[in-house]
């Protein structure tokens, strides 16, 4: 897996023969949490995995605005992996609102979009776990703590779910002065409202094929939701992994590529 910088986002390939898909990340993710669905993807496909901005390794920006986010997204794609022609999209949480941005304003980029769990609404219920999450890391004495191990031993009272703090110290990057957040927690914290909501795209419609994706255990994707899909996306059709929850793809994994792999070989651009 080669690393490389464009822009001024951080990006990974897996694979290097087959058609091209792009993976977003959700909220405290990075491209990295796709790294076991573009390896069960090969040889038939090559994937680029992102780090959002704000995120991983890519670079912090004074505010969020999904709009930003798209265009820093389609100038990599133009710059390398999309100039060949449009690629797959497939973006999950605050990267399936980026994704579906992204088609909406630069739909000459993008072939088929996959939106995992998350709706082109305003996201409800989350705010507050989210908020809780990233009060808990940045209260965190990094000064005070040597190795992860240390700060998943402090982070076991404020978060004790163990999968959950796994996952949030993924984010945590060693160098010369110690431990330090890769993610920029303050202006996450503070943008809340906007990441939980969806920008006004105008008339932009996107005409290509869209699978929508739910987890059977999660309440992101409802019904009621459906005609705004339908509105922007006219192409889209959902399916519901049962046992899944919110993270789709890290819960259900060979389900999900199974899904995956059916929508990417059985429909036409």
């Amino acid at each position: 897996m080669a690393d490389f910088r464009t822009s001024t986002l951080h990006t990974a390939r897996v694979g290097d023969d087959g058609d091209r898909i792009v993976f977003l990340h959700g909220l405290f993710g990075r491209g990295k949490n796709f790294t076991r669905i573009a390896k069960d993807l090969r040889p038939d496909y090559r994937s680029l995995l992102v780090d959002l901005p704000n995120h991983g390794r890519s670079g912090w920006t004074d505010r969020v605005d999904y709009r930003q986010m798209a265009d820093s997204v389609a100038e990599a794609l133009q710059e390398d992996f999309a100039a060949e022609g449009p690629v797959a999209v497939v973006g999950h949480s605050l990267g399936g609102k980026v994704a579906m941005v992204l088609a909406l304003r630069h739909p000459e980029l993008v072939s088929r979009l996959v939106v995992v769990d998350i709706a082109p609404t305003r996201s409800g219920g989350g705010e507050g776990e989210f908020a809780h999450l990233l009060d808990s890391l940045a209260a965190l004495d990094l000064t005070a703590v040597e190795r992860r191990s240390d700060a998943d031993e402090a982070l076991k009272e404020p978060i004790p779910w163990d999968t959950t703090r796994s996952f949030l110290l993924q984010n945590l990057r060693s160098g010369p002065d110690g431990l330090s957040w890769e993610p920029n927690l303050e202006l996450l914290r503070s943008s809340l409202d906007t990441i939980g909501g969806f920008p006004d795209t105008g008339e932009a419609v996107y005409e290509g094929p869209v699978l929508w994706v739910a987890g059977g255990r999660s309440d992101y994707v409802r019904d009621e939701h459906a005609p705004q899909m339908r509105r922007l996306f006219p192409r889209t059709h959902r399916v519901t992994i049962r046992e899944a929850g919110h993270w789709v793809h890290s819960q259900e994994p060979e389900k999900f590529v199974e899904v995956l792999r059916g929508f990417l070989a059985h429909t036409e651009a």
